[in-house]
């Protein structure tokens, strides 16, 4: 047996247990890191070719591995920028360069300039929402944007579609006996009487308030009258006359069996009068509308756009949609911000900032909206926990130290022989 191979053999032993050391150095220091994953190492024999009459020791090699697929514990906060991914997909985030990275550290806040970055300094990447549509590539990082919250401030936003869900009472008396009586009668039932009224606030050009005063007219059975009109028409009383015709009006039939609408499911309503475009026009959808037998109930009632206001807070659904929420209490979905995957994660590129880099051994990254292809959802108010478990960690850190120090008794045996083989002739 080489008295050298041996203490090559030692030597490798040491290096390897110096490796080990070091990620357990830094798994202990990143205990507290959100989003950090633990580093650990795999352990692998060189046997050199040996022949029958003497033994020639290897070596041990290490292979530093991350478990990134590792999935950590959710710590709550009140912060609605600190974001978590339950499920295996990463955020996309970018560096003052716009180089792009996946990250599970998800503690954003907003910046100077109005972008949300996290604790490493790097910018969370989201798709506007334009038109309630998202240019996504599922394949690439284009469309991507730095996600600005202060570009959100005093924005106003057209009204052009809304939901209006009512329940008329089937047992309602018909107005046509009380139009008749009415002082002036009128042709236009909803115009001199009326079975139940609602009003909602849709928003014109640069945001102004317009308060639309609905009302419902059963004028036989199973079947209703709808009109709409602008309240800024309406007199001092109220209700009726108008001084403007309705900006829209329907006759609404109701299956005398089930309650279900029959027709039509949406009403579109003008609002050039309105509006110094005059092109607006706000279509409600009606289809869930019902006839039962139980008082007049208003179930939903919502449009989009919103008024000018500031920006109060943002909020992040789970399905990856960020909305800004105003001040006057509107919501606009503004961005949407994507999850990635790669095949073989636990194989990506760590770099410093707990981000990591797709490459030949992790696999091409493709990316997701949460919720869907099995990418993940995101938390709001929530931090993804370091995976780093301080016990097993502190085992670790003794098992290399004693192995190490075992390693180093076989290297000084070694040298002791070496020195009696050199001290021979004296």
């Amino acid at each position: 047996m080489s008295i050298s191979s041996t203490m090559r053999t030692s030597a490798s032993g040491m290096a390897a247990q110096s490796n080990r050391l070091s990620t357990v150095a830094d798994n202990i220091a990143n205990a507290n890191t959100s989003g950090y994953k633990r580093a650990y190492c795999e352990f692998s024999s060189f046997i050199p070719n040996r022949s029958t009459a003497e033994y020639t020791s290897g070596s041990v090699t290490t292979s530093l591995r991350n478990a990134i697929s590792e999935q950590g514990t959710f710590s709550y906060t009140t912060s609605t920028t600190d974001l978590a991914v339950s499920g295996q997909g990463f955020f996309l985030v970018a560096d003052t360069d716009d180089t792009t990275h996946l990250t599970r550290a998800g503690s954003f806040v907003k910046d100077g300039d109005g972008y949300l970055v996290n604790a490493a300094g790097y910018y969370l990447m989201g798709y506007p929402v334009t038109d309630g549509d998202v240019g996504s590539v599922v394949n690439g990082t284009t469309g991507l944007e730095k996600i600005a919250i202060s570009d959100l401030a005093l924005q106003a936003e057209l009204s052009t579609s809304g939901i209006f869900y009512v329940n008329v009472d089937a047992s309602a008396q018909s107005i046509t006996d009380i139009a008749a009586t009415a002082d002036p009668p009128s042709s236009n039932t909803a115009d001199s009487a009326y079975t139940s009224k609602s009003s909602i606030v849709v928003y014109g050009d640069l945001g102004y308030e317009i308060t639309l005063d609905v009302y419902w007219a059963k004028t036989a059975d199973e079947e209703w009258e709808l009109a709409i009109f602008n309240r800024a028409d309406a007199p001092a009383t109220g209700t009726f006359p108008y001084t403007a015709a309705a900006l829209a009006s329907d006759t609404m039939t109701f299956d005398p069996i089930t309650g279900e609408n029959l027709g039509p499911t949406s009403i579109t309503i003008d609002l050039s009068s309105t509006s110094p475009s005059g092109s607006d026009s706000l279509t409600l959808d009606l289809s869930e509308c019902t006839q039962l037998n139980t008082d007049y109930t208003v179930r939903t009632g919502s449009v989009n756009g919103n008024a000018p206001s500031d920006v109060d807070r943002i909020e992040v659904a789970e399905d990856g949609l960020l909305y800004a929420i105003f001040e006057n209490g509107s919501r606009i979905a503004s961005y949407q911000v994507p999850l990635a995957t790669v095949p073989s994660p636990d194989n990506l590129l760590p770099i410093q900032g707990d981000v990591f880099v797709p490459d030949n051994d992790s696999g091409n990254m493709l990316i997701g909206f949460p919720g869907l292809g099995g990418v993940g959802t995101i938390l709001d108010s929530a931090l993804e926990q370091s995976t780093v478990d301080l016990a097993s960690e502190l085992a670790n850190m003794i098992e290399a130290e004693r192995h190490y120090q075992m390693n180093s008794k076989v290297f000084q045996t070694g040298a002791d022989i070496l020195d009696v083989i050199v001290n021979l002739k004296r």
